[in-house]
């Protein structure tokens, strides 16, 4: 089991973001848009090497479920129904320290693949 896991997480009222406070005291405020495509599920990585897709139109999902999986992770649900991610306490403070690379090269994805972030479309 990892060191690190967190001692609060909390969904803001307008259900866009997720606070994650770590036991060391670090705290993340990541937007479900990212937590949304960048999410750890098959549907989103893939099953190997190469498999990912990009997800496009995920501007304004909302996250409207959490549920504790084990003492090492939580499945977020979406209000596009998305609900396979199992977020480990390690994948949510990755997101937390690296989130806006990440979450760069996603839109420089979208943007070779000519989606957007606000139309709904088929990943790919």
């Amino acid at each position: 089991m990892s060191d690190i896991w967190p001692t609060e997480l909390r969904v803001s009222k307008d259900r866009h973001r997720l606070t994650v406070t770590f036991n060391d005291g670090s705290s993340y405020d990541l937007s479900a848009e990212m937590l949304r495509v960048l999410s750890p599920s098959a549907e989103v990585q893939g099953h190997g090497p190469g498999q990912g897709l990009t997800v496009p139109g995920k501007r304004n999902v909302s996250i409207i479920s959490m549920t504790p999986t084990g003492n090492y992770a939580v499945r977020i649900g979406f209000d596009d129904f998305h609900d396979t991610g199992i977020f480990t306490w390690t994948y949510l403070r990755e997101l937390g320290e690296n989130g806006e690379t990440l979450f760069a090269a996603y839109e420089r994805d979208l943007a070779e693949k000519g989606m957007t972030r606000d139309k709904a479309e088929k990943p790919r």
